[in-house]
């Protein structure tokens, strides 16, 4: 893939049989792509970035964040399911398994901080004009 001008991909494909299959999932990629093939070479045409195109531009960033914040609670919901075990082994004590859950809680709580401040970062980046 390359960059021929500001606004366009240019996609060579080595297969050539495989051209149309190319051309045919980028344009059902989703984003508003319509490709043009030239035998094994596919040029891609990117929009303008209008206020819609913006919107669901940042629509995509929340999905992100939010598959990100759910990969995050399952993280601590293992952890959490370790610590308990532990202490239900008898491999930790109480006191011991409540400082370490505290701990697992703030850990999650900055990773979602993190991703909440990131977020809003590229919400602002995306919608700057």
């Amino acid at each position: 893939m390359t960059v021929l001008e500001p606004r366009m991909l240019s996609v060579q494909v080595w297969d050539r049989q495989m051209a149309n299959a190319v051309e045919k999932a980028i344009r059902d990629s989703g984003p508003g792509l319509n490709p043009m093939g030239e035998g094994q070479i596919i040029r891609v045409p990117l929009p303008e970035l209008n206020e819609e195109r913006r919107r669901d531009l940042t629509k995509v960033a929340h999905n992100y964040a939010e598959q990100a914040r759910v990969a995050v609670r399952h993280i601590r919901r293992d952890g959490m399911d370790i610590l308990k075990k532990a202490e239900k082994d008898g491999d930790m004590s109480r006191d011991d398994a409540r400082v370490q859950t505290d701990s697992v809680q703030k850990a999650t709580d900055a990773a979602v901080a993190e991703i909440d401040a990131v977020v809003a970062a590229k919400e602002q980046e995306i919608m700057q004009v």
